[in-house]
């Protein structure tokens, strides 16, 4: 009795989960982020995934199985996450690995020797290592340019490349790149268009829908939400592109676990509210800063005069709540006392969590990078970088008052 009941429940639940899925597109993001990719468990009826927390599965016969056969290639709670970031994204298929740096690593594995990549000059630090340390020695060529202007793009691209791969807003200097011009660009060449979509989530901006092949994310930042788990993904539409990115996951083993899958899962389920807070409050920050004397240049997409703001408003619903600028004649003494004034902002690595982060770029997020080519890039010194949480907006308005008044 107790295996038909669990069939007739399995059953059930599979037929919900099939008209979700094909009904997924008419529902508003918010109830995407809340029941995309998950099914009410068919033994107990539990509301949340469940972890399995297994290694492997028993088969029915040798290679015959219920689609799980090793946890390294499939769990079950990563393919209701993997599922759930597709659809918030309007994407077919979703790969979720061990982090960002992992879901990185895979997109460019797809290059031989002797392949061109086409990339940003302000870029993450640890795309910019990988990219250099990593890769370069293995005969992948990669170009950094300014991408805000097209013709920069344009002027790289030649028979070899293969890839383009770009960050809008960028890191640190929330530059604005053009994701459906940059499109018409790679389709015109035959050449693989990837996005990184971290700083904007997808509550914010879809690549896909402007042009993108394939779209990352640093989940540990706003996807999870609360600095507490360390993963990446994929997202495309392609089915061929989906099968040679899954397979180098499951032969190269950057996959993540069940619980870190289920912390994700229960994170996105406020994304929307999140995303909405972290909005308000970086306006206010906004604002604030660019009328504070103290301050000298400020770097966010939501202002009128910030370099392609009227991209930023056709490609994204908001400006987020990523900020950074530079205070008047600030020597990196001077910088470092401010990092370290803040009472209510932590000075810390990552970002797109619930609490407040302050960050020296220079000297954490992109210290990798040649200081040359930073300072090229805008990445100075005197630069610091705000992730604005969703804590009260007085509170973080005043932490910044004092800070800026303490040097």
């Amino acid at each position: 009795m107790v295996k038909i009941s669990t069939h007739i429940n399995q059953e059930l639940c599979n037929f919900v989960f099939e008209i979700f899925m094909k009904e997924a597109t008419n529902y508003q993001f918010g109830t995407r982020a809340i029941h995309a990719g998950q099914e009410p468990d068919p033994t107990t009826g539990a509301v949340m995934t469940p972890i399995y927390q297994t290694s492997t599965y028993v088969q029915e016969a040798p290679g015959v199985n219920k689609g799980y056969g090793y946890a390294r290639g499939k769990n079950p709670t990563r393919v209701a996450l993997e599922k759930c970031i597709a659809s918030l994204e309007g994407a077919k298929h979703g790969i979720c690995f061990s982090s960002g740096m992992g879901s990185m690593d895979a997109v460019i594995k797809l290059l031989r020797p002797g392949d061109e990549v086409v990339t940003g000059d302000d870029l993450y630090g640890g795309a910019y290592r990988m990219f250099t340390k990593i890769f370069e020695p293995y005969g992948i060529k990669f170009h950094f340019v300014n991408m805000g202007n097209l013709s920069n793009v344009s002027a790289k691209i030649n028979e070899k490349t293969k890839l383009i791969w770009l960050e809008t807003p960028t890191n640190p200097t929330m530059q604005i790149v053009d994701i459906a011009a940059i499109s018409v660009i790679a389709k015109s060449k035959n050449v693989l268009l990837a996005v990184d979509n971290t700083f904007a989530s997808p509550y914010l901006q879809n690549p896909l829908k402007l042009g993108a092949d394939i779209v990352m994310h640093s989940v540990t930042k706003y996807l999870g939400g609360h600095s507490d788990v360390v993963m990446g993904a994929l997202v495309m539409n392609d089915d061929q592109l989906h099968e040679r990115l899954y397979f180098i996951l499951n032969s190269c083993g950057a996959n993540p676990g069940p619980m870190d899958s289920f912390l994700v899962l229960r994170g996105i389920k406020t994304l929307h509210l999140r995303m909405e807070r972290h909005c308000q409050n970086g306006r206010k920050i906004a604002e604030f800063l660019k009328q504070h004397s103290a301050v000298e240049k400020i770097y966010w997409p939501g202002f009128e005069d910030h370099p392609n703001h009227t991209v930023a408003k056709k490609q994204m619903k908001d400006f987020g709540g990523m900020i950074s600028f530079t205070t008047k004649n600030a020597s990196k003494e001077t910088t470092f006392r401010l990092a370290s004034s803040f009472k209510v902002f932590s000075l810390a690595e990552s970002l797109g969590g619930v609490e407040s982060l302050v960050n020296h770029p220079a000297t954490m997020t992109h210290a990798s990078i040649p200081s040359a080519e930073r300072e090229k890039a805008g990445v100075v010194d005197s630069l610091l970088r705000l992730s604005v949480g969703v804590e009260d907006a007085d509170d973080l308005l005043a932490d910044l008052a004092q800070a800026l008044n303490a040097v």
